[in-house]
């Protein structure tokens, strides 16, 4: 075998191991490559979770103030009914309406609304029975009073409302 030979023979074998090596590599970059997009993704989605969990903390941090503020509401709610309209304090009874007013606004835009009862169909999830009267003249299950609001912030149950149930009498 010739000097010619030997170097093309070489030539060839560097040739077998660099495209060997290049496959190599190409595999390790596309490897790297589907893994960094993995990690993209993730990080992608990691942001979005954050996001929502802040959305729903901002929605929320208000709720343990707001607990605190029912029992001031309940009692300018009581005060305009306890209030005799011939004692002659008619200005009394109409700037309590007014602050009860204000206070509800200001609740109502953080979120909070009361929640329907009277006439309404007893629901467990937002109502809680504190007393069921036999009567005849009202569906099943209907609430025909209310002892105390209830209230939900965002649609979350902030506070159950205390009501009557109606039951009819059964014919036996």
């Amino acid at each position: 075998m010739g000097e010619e030979e030997v170097d093309k023979e070489k030539k060839d074998e560097d040739i077998e191991v660099l495209k060997s090596q290049l496959e190599e590599k190409s595999k390790e970059a596309e490897k790297n490559y589907d893994l960094w997009l993995r990690a993209m993704a993730e990080l992608e989605n990691y942001r979005k979770q954050v996001k929502k969990e802040q959305e729903v903390y901002i929605k929320f941090a208000n709720e343990a103030l707001i607990k605190e503020l029912l029992p001031i509401l309940d009692s300018l709610e009581r005060a305009i009914t306890h209030i005799n309209p011939s004692a002659g304090l008619d200005k009394l009874s109409e700037g309590i309406e007014l602050t009860l007013k204000l206070f509800q606004d200001c609740l109502k835009k953080f979120g909070m609304k009361p929640i329907e009862t009277i006439g309404k169909k007893f629901d467990p999830r937002v109502h809680e029975a504190v007393e069921v009267r036999k009567d005849s003249e009202q569906e099943e299950d209907t609430i025909v009073e209310e002892y105390q609001k209830g209230y939900l912030l965002h649609d979350r149950l902030l506070r159950p409302a205390l009501v009557v149930v109606a039951k009819r009498n059964k014919v036996h």
